[in-house]
């Protein structure tokens, strides 16, 4: 056979021309003379076909991906080798080019290929979000029956920091534009509704108490004409802290530790341990806090009585001699909670 380009008969045929007037025409690559890439002035997350992805990526690391992006490398290349540089950048324009070797039908062969990237600023939908102060949920924290502390607060901030940078790395709304200081409680204005609920688990997880989820109807989609609802989720944490007094099943217990999802307490009757479910919370009363708790002093026993004065009008009264008290001496001074007019020591 011959080639019909230059009429040589002793080389190698590709398709119907021989393999030098194949390679005088043939590109190992097709790489764009400009390519327009759109990240987000704020994040630097790009726009990928429709699709924002990533961020905090340096801008060079950007062109290079892109240049990658647009390469295509014909089937007839083996072994190819593709080196990248930035030539230079002005302003928002990078002027690059790319080198390529590789083998074509056994010919080792080079190339170098010019191209713009240009950067087109823009904002991303997450962060025009974030800059309008868009939320979609907002997390109540509330306690039961009694004003919320300010060390409370203080913590239950903390608490919303600490879970919003954690959630940050893979959830661009969560933010937290706004905390509403209302009489009964704070209100946490949060980005996304699944860090939203993260929140709502830490608050819950370091005071204890209820969850409860509350949607509302804000508008209408008028593309898809479905309801836009933001989530309301309450945190209320219970009335009692560590070491107050309450009633439960009609037992009077000393709250000893406070936990995600239930209590720790002792019957102040019995000393033994109760471990009391935080769902139950509602069927609790609070009857005495810690700090109504009273000293006052040992004035007799024996094997089967203990007689103490009582603090308020400072009369005798005889209580049952239990086995944690069998130590005490008389003259001693000694803890106890007076509630429905019964007086409990405590040890």
């Amino acid at each position: 056979m011959f080639c019909p380009e230059c009429g040589s008969t002793d080389k190698e045929m590709v398709g119907d021309i021989c393999i030098d007037c194949f390679l005088k025409e043939f590109q190992m690559i097709e790489l764009p003379k400009r390519i327009e890439v759109q990240i987000c002035s704020h994040c630097n997350s790009k726009l990928e076909e429709g699709k924002w992805s990533e961020e905090n990526i340096p801008e060079e690391e950007i062109i290079y991906r892109a240049l990658e992006r647009n390469i295509k490398i014909a089937d007839e290349v083996s072994n190819e080798i593709i080196n990248l540089e930035i030539d230079q950048i002005k302003g928002t324009l990078a002027y690059c080019f790319v080198e390529v070797t590789g083998e074509v039908h056994g010919t080792q062969i080079e190339e170098t290929h010019d191209c713009e990237v240009k950067i087109q600023k823009t904002v991303c939908p997450s962060c025009s979000k974030m800059q309008s102060g868009y939320y979609e949920t907002v997390v109540q924290f509330r306690a039961d029956k009694r004003e919320i502390k300010p060390e409370e607060y203080a913590k239950a901030d903390e608490v919303v920091e600490r879970t919003l940078i954690k959630q940050s790395s893979s959830d661009k709304l969560a933010y937290c534009p706004q905390i509403a200081k209302l009489k009964e409680g704070y209100d946490y204005y949060i980005g996304s509704f699944k860090s939203g609920k993260k929140v709502a688990e830490s608050l819950k997880e370091e005071f204890g108490g209820i969850i409860k989820e509350s949607p509302r109807l804000i508008s209408e989609d008028k593309s898809t004409g479905k309801g836009l609802y933001r989530i309301w989720i309450s945190v209320r944490i219970p009335e009692f802290e560590i070491n107050d007094f309450i009633k439960y099943e009609d037992k009077i217990i000393q709250v000893h530790s406070i936990s995600k999802n239930s209590f720790v307490g002792a019957d102040i009757s019995t000393n033994k341990k109760h471990n009391i479910p935080m769902k139950n919370m509602d069927d609790i009363e609070l009857v005495k806090k810690a700090n109504e708790v009273e000293t006052t002093t040992i004035i007799s026993k024996s094997p089967s009585i203990i007689q103490i004065l009582d603090p308020s009008d400072y009369s005798a009264v005889d209580l049952e001699m239990k086995d944690e008290f069998a130590d005490y001496n008389i003259g001693d001074e000694i803890k106890l909670i007076k509630i429905d007019n019964y007086i409990y020591l405590l040890n």
